[in-house]
């Protein structure tokens, strides 16, 4: 791999700005240590200019050439947040918050990011302006739309932007960027399902909201297997229960549950929201229990440009010597999809190798990725906006 001299000399350093913040992660819009600490690193390595509260706890730093004769503005984003998922990965940079952790890469991706910075501040071969976004609340989204509602494209005149996600199971240091989708739209929702509470020896005088609410989880599989045209991709997810019950004896009066969508099509997304309302209300009746729906759509699928993604394939062939082109969008969201829809750019993935996957509690970024995904960056600024 070509990765840059200069980052194999900032490896330990960068590795110890990424454990760091592994030890300390930080939820969506509470990423204050985090925040600062990035804001502190650009100001250290002078950068030209460095802005924090944007989009809240985001951070945006300004870095130009040599020469700004181009007009060219190129801006590059990593996440920040931590997810509410217990650790157990046992290693020595463990999180020490308890029930917080860095279970998806964002504390790799924003010492990628900072590492190139210090590079591209030093180096500064390039003819324009980089501009680093340091994204808050990537997880369950928001961070992006809130950076875009504080004017982060218009008041830094950025023309395209790229991104780029770690992704468990592709060898370690190789990059995957495909044209088009390559990640889905998402939406969440919560089903409260009201019945009346009783005692559990007596069901016959309570409306049971457990075995409803098991009822409505059931039925809703059969959007996808049954209201959906099998070749079109579609998630229906419930993924929590909870009631306000918490014993052996005692039937609840309310359950909630959540869950989320996943999704390419719009006309796919519109029958998914009518049936699952429809199943949800129709199947809580037939166990005389009632439902109310709380629906909300997250972001857009990750579409990106076609040339984009071919001139971030072909950086990641020289850097890597290998990048994946054809396979098929994924359903994770990412709401770095705003972005793209407002600027050219592209989203692509480097491999993490074989690891745990993301959102599990034993993941943990592979900090032999380092050298590759900042040589990356650099090497993009680079071409972008060749000094002549």
């Amino acid at each position: 791999m070509p990765a840059r001299n200069r980052f194999a000399e900032l490896h330990a350093e960068i590795t110890e700005w990424r454990q760091d913040i592994h030890a300390n992660p930080e939820l969506r819009f509470e990423e204050h240590r985090t925040s600062a600490k990035v804001a502190d690193l650009l100001t250290e390595f002078g950068c030209d200019e460095v802005t924090t509260g944007i989009g809240l706890t985001g951070v945006v730093g300004v870095i130009h050439g040599r020469k700004k004769e181009s007009g060219r503005v190129i801006g590059f984003r990593a996440d920040m947040d931590a997810l509410p998922i217990p650790e157990t990965t046992g290693v020595s940079h463990a999180s020490t918050n308890p029930g917080t952790m860095h279970a998806c890469g964002h504390d790799g991706h924003t010492a990628m990011l900072l590492g190139a910075a210090k590079y591209l501040a030093e180096t500064r071969n390039f003819d324009g302006s980089v501009v680093l976004i340091f994204q808050p609340a990537e997880e369950g989204s928001g961070g992006a739309r809130a950076m875009l509602d504080d004017g982060l494209l218009t008041r830094w005149g950025i023309q395209e932007v790229y991104g780029m996600h770690n992704w468990p199971g592709i060898p370690a240091g190789q990059f995957a960027v495909r044209d088009g989708p390559q990640m889905a739209a998402t939406a969440f929702f919560e089903l409260t399902v009201n019945g009346r509470g009783g005692h559990a020896a007596l069901p016959h005088k309570a409306v049971d909201t457990t075995v409803a609410a098991a009822h409505v989880i059931v039925a809703l599989q059969t959007i996808a297997a049954r209201n959906i045209d099998p070749l079109k991709t579609v998630v229906v997810s419930t993924c929590g229960m909870r009631s306000d019950s918490n014993t052996f004896n005692v039937i609840p009066d309310e359950i909630k549950l959540r869950g989320t969508v996943r999704y390419f099509d719009p006309e796919v997304h519109e029958t998914v929201q009518k049936r699952l309302r429809e199943i949800a209300e129709l199947t809580a009746k037939a166990h005389n229990a009632e439902v109310y729906l709380d629906y909300s759509p997250r972001v857009p699928p990750t579409i990106n440009n076609p040339e984009a993604a071919a001139r971030a394939a072909e950086v990641a062939q020289y850097i890597s010597g290998s990048v994946i082109r054809e396979f098929d969008p994924v359903m994770p969201g990412e709401d770095f999809s705003e972005m793209l829809a407002e600027r050219p750019g592209a989203y692509l993935f480097i491999g993490n190798g074989d690891s745990a996957d993301l959102h599990n509690p034993s993941y943990d970024f592979n900090d032999e990725l380092i050298p590759v995904g900042c040589s990356w960056y650099a090497e993009m600024a680079e071409r972008r906006m060749p000094l002549g």
